[in-house]
């Protein structure tokens, strides 16, 4: 069994800086990859970024690629989400979810293939 919860979030003006966080528990967490979707409002829920279980491939949406930094601490079973430059299309709640082994390109990005998820983490960001 493994859980993930969301650490971080807040408000923040247009412009700044927040560090989410994707805590895992379970002895299987660092075999996971760990993906971080947002739903903001009256939107569907969409991904952000993603990161293969051993580090190393990580995919961004478009929206996001050259703002937000997404990585992973074994040893502290942690997966992050750097977001700088926020702007208010960035306000959602946030949510970091699991999958079990290597992701691709035709797959970090179907939210039903994830199997553990987060409750979520609101970010607001004013203009």
């Amino acid at each position: 069994q493994v859980q993930v919860a969301e650490l971080g979030g807040g408000m923040v003006q247009s412009g700044d800086s927040l560090r989410l966080s994707c805590l895992g528990s379970g002895r299987t967490f660092n075999s996971y990859s760990v993906g971080w979707f947002r739903r903001r409002p009256g939107k569907e829920r969409e991904i952000v970024a993603a990161i293969e279980w051993n580090g190393s491939k990580t995919y961004y949406t478009d929206s996001v690629k050259g703002r937000f930094t997404i990585s992973r601490d074994s040893a502290k079973n942690m997966v992050s989400l750097q977001m700088d430059n926020l702007n208010p299309e960035d306000t959602a709640v946030y949510n970091c979810a699991a999958y079990p082994g290597s992701l691709s390109d035709s797959v970090y990005f179907v939210v039903d293939a994830y199997e553990y998820w987060g409750r979520g983490t609101q970010v607001i960001v004013s203009s």
